[in-house]
């Protein structure tokens, strides 16, 4: 698959005019240097970038960590709560998923609390009833 780094330039530039910042501001927010940031807005210089770099510009920018490494893949952005993905280390993968799970259990954890204190408050009215 081909990288898209139309679709990042295009996705910054949207970005940045939205938020009504400049790329000093950026440049400051994501400890990206200034220079990388033009290569990147006006698309010129396509060359690899460390995801560190794309992460950081996409949180400096209010977004999903890896949002401009979606859009650069062409696939879709995560939400901003959404989980990181960590392709590459399968013991983060699994930490992740682990993570996933214990939201998913404590959910319901508290969705049985909660069922529960009615059925005593209940059994206590008929009591003293």
């Amino acid at each position: 698959m081909t990288e898209d780094w139309a679709a990042v330039a295009k996705a910054i530039n949207e970005r940045v005019n939205e938020l009504g910042i400049k790329q000093r501001v950026l440049a400051e927010r994501s400890g990206v240097s200034q220079a990388i940031i033009r290569e990147l807005q006006y698309n010129t210089v396509e060359r690899r970038r460390g995801s560190r770099t794309l992460e950081a510009l996409a949180v400096a920018l209010g977004w999903h960590p890896q949002h401009l490494t979606a859009v650069l893949n062409r696939r879709k952005p995560p939400a901003p709560g959404d989980p990181i993905e960590y392709v590459d280390d399968p013991v983060a993968n699994r930490l992740s998923a682990i993570e996933e799970r214990l939201d998913e259990i404590a959910e319901r954890l508290d969705t049985i609390s909660s069922n529960l204190t009615t059925v005593i408050d209940r059994a206590e009215q008929n009591r003293q009833q």
